[in-house]
C-alpha cells in the first residue's frame, strides 16, 4: 500500500506579513522564504515558542540561519493553518 506525505498546513498571512511579503523582489529571498514556509507548513512546531501571554494564540519563531530567514507566525488549534505574522529575509 503506498504511503501518503503528510498533510501540510495552509500558509496564511497577517496584514503586516503580507505588506512585507510585497516587498520582496529579489528571487533569492523569495526562494529562501518558500523554503521557510514549507519547513513551518509540513512541521508547524519546527519553530521554537516565544515565551509570552497565553491568552492568545502561542506565537512561534521559526529561524533558518543558512537561508537568513525569521518567521514569527502561530498554529490554529486543529494545526491546519499556520498565520505568518512577521518576515524577516
Amino acid at each position: 500500500m503506498p504511503q501518503r506525505s503528510p498533510r501540510r498546513a495552509r500558509i496564511a498571512f497577517s496584514d503586516f506579513a503580507a505588506k512585507q511579503l510585497e516587498s520582496i523582489t529579489s528571487e533569492a529571498e523569495i526562494h529562501a522564504l518558500d523554503r521557510a514556509l514549507v519547513v513551518i507548513s509540513v512541521d508547524p512546531t519546527a519553530g521554537e515558542p516565544i515565551p509570552g501571554d497565553t491568552s492568545g494564540p502561542q506565537l512561534r519563531q521559526y529561524t533558518d540561519d543558512v537561508e537568513r530567514v525569521r518567521l514569527l507566525y502561530w498554529v490554529t488549534a486543529l494545526r491546519t493553518v499556520v498565520v505568518v505574522a512577521y518576515i524577516e529575509v
